[in-house]
């Protein structure tokens, strides 16, 4: 079903429920999904009331027509040239504010890319867990090919890619095919283009089947434990969490399904 947000320019997005799964569409196909201010603040405000749907699930990312995103919008960027330094760090805080409310969903986040990503667009590929690309996607961190830097979006690439990796494509501007792109790290998985609403519909229905509160426990402690020194208080810490998870109904109900061979009650499809 489509569901009403309450958006500065609700035409840029198509924002539809399917029964715990949320497809979020940037639909402005016209200059292959690129974003502007109003954009900007429209998917920050979208992914903000996201973050307080507890009927959520799973939230799949993608573009309309045959680009996932082309990043910055011209008309933008050329705006942008013209502000004062402090103007431009206002608006870059605003995007980062918003690959921040993205990146920090409790729910699985799955980028479906249709096609280009570049610059921005790549940036929120790698702000979701899961990534998912047709053989036509292609990838660039364009912006040194225009005198600027991939600032805003660097951690998001960087965890996705490792430094190594970064090193040449921030400085190079490259494209990045699909096949390259999933050997890097961008993405996890490629396929057809005429595939690609299966392949992620699959990867959605393999999330389904997870407790979901163990889904989200699983996603916190990513976040909390990565790249933490594996000390005492670490052990202890992760120790703690998987006891509680243990003794929540939801791994109670999980053992119990499985020692009687039987579906869990979370899976209802």
């Amino acid at each position: 079903m489509q569901t009403e947000y309450r958006l500065q320019r609700p035409e840029s997005l198509f924002v539809e429920d399917d029964a715990g799964v949320v497809t979020v569409t940037l639909n402005r196909p016209e200059i292959h999904n690129a974003f502007d201010e109003v954009l900007i603040k429209d998917l920050h405000a979208l992914f903000r009331a996201m973050a307080g749907r507890g009927d959520v699930r799973v939230l799949v990312l993608t573009g309309a027509g045959t680009s996932f995103s082309a990043g910055g919008d011209l008309n933008w960027m050329k705006r942008a040239a013209e502000h004062t330094e402090h103007d431009n760090f206002e608006d870059a805080m605003r995007f980062s504010n918003m690959m921040d409310a993205l990146y920090s969903l409790p729910m699985t986040t799955i980028a479906k890319v249709n096609g280009a990503a570049m610059g921005g667009g790549f940036g929120l590929c790698t702000c979701c867990d899961v990534a998912v690309a047709s053989e036509n996607a292609s990838f660039a961190l364009s912006e040194v090919r225009l005198g600027i830097i991939p600032g805003v979006i660097s951690p998001y690439v960087i965890q996705a890619i490792g430094v190594r990796e970064a090193h040449r494509w921030f400085q190079t501007g490259e494209r990045i095919g699909a096949a390259e792109a999933q050997r890097i790290g961008i993405v996890h998985e490629v396929c057809p283009q005429d595939e690609l609403d299966a392949a992620v519909d699959n990867m959605v229905g393999e999330i389904l089947k997870s407790g979901p509160d163990a889904v989200r426990a699983s996603k916190a402690l990513l976040r909390e434990i990565a790249g933490r020194e594996l000390d005492d208080t670490t052990r202890r810490e992760t120790a703690q969490r998987i006891a509680q998870q243990r003794a929540s109904s939801e791994g109670r109900e999980g053992l119990s399904a499985f020692l009687e061979k039987r579906k869990p009650n979370w899976i209802s499809r």
